[in-house]
């Protein structure tokens, strides 16, 4: 089950491209907000089972082709992710500036796992975001401040630093060049449903 988890929404993301929907389609016909798709289908959350059924609803298939298609169990003792399977996270905000590309993410019994490369340009701008997650962050290059609730932290290359991503966030370049930074989250199964 927990490679399920971990795939779902690469499922719904990959079945609205190749149906050349919107995540804003998607949200409007499942009822639900743009934000929680873009969420769903980055893997900083997951649906609750109504919510599925109207996202895959919203995608004009059954629901047995969607699980059909959803990632077995491989159980090798080693994950290898490839640089052509890397892809550019779509923001479901109006971020300017921000460049987020999926590197590896997994689910293992009741923590999950995704690294993300980010690139923060200077001026960029975006509101405060939340996530489901802890989160780590390693600076490749650059330097910016990082926003995290009212406190400001200036990180640098080779700074890192770690908090709860459901306080409300955002990276601020004020430098003259991009920011490259290594995110981890780290979301762990909470639910007692």
């Amino acid at each position: 089950m927990d490679d399920y988890l971990i795939g779902i929404g690469k499922r719904i993301k990959d079945i609205r491209k190749s149906c050349k929907k919107t995540i804003s389609t998607i949200a409007n016909t499942a009822q639900v907000s743009n934000g929680l798709i873009s969420r769903i289908e980055n893997g900083r959350t997951i649906p609750s089972l109504p919510v599925l059924l109207n996202i895959i609803n919203a995608l004009e298939i059954e629901v047995s082709v969607f699980f059909d298609g959803m990632p077995k169990s491989s159980r090798q003792n080693h994950i290898v992710s490839r640089a052509d399977e890397n892809s550019i996270i779509e923001k479901e905000d109006d971020a300017k500036g921000f460049t987020y590309k999926y590197i590896f993410g997994k689910q293992l019994s009741s923590i999950g796992f995704e690294a993300v490369l980010l690139e923060v340009k200077p001026d960029s701008q975006r509101e405060k975001v939340e996530t489901d997650a802890y989160e780590y962050k390693y600076v490749l290059s650059g330097e910016c401040v990082y926003i995290i609730g009212d406190d400001e932290v200036l990180i640098k290359e080779g700074d890192s630093i770690f908090f709860d991503g459901r306080i409300p966030h955002v990276p601020v370049n004020r430098s003259s060049m991009t920011c490259k930074m290594l995110v981890l989250y780290f979301f762990f199964n909470t639910q007692n449903d």
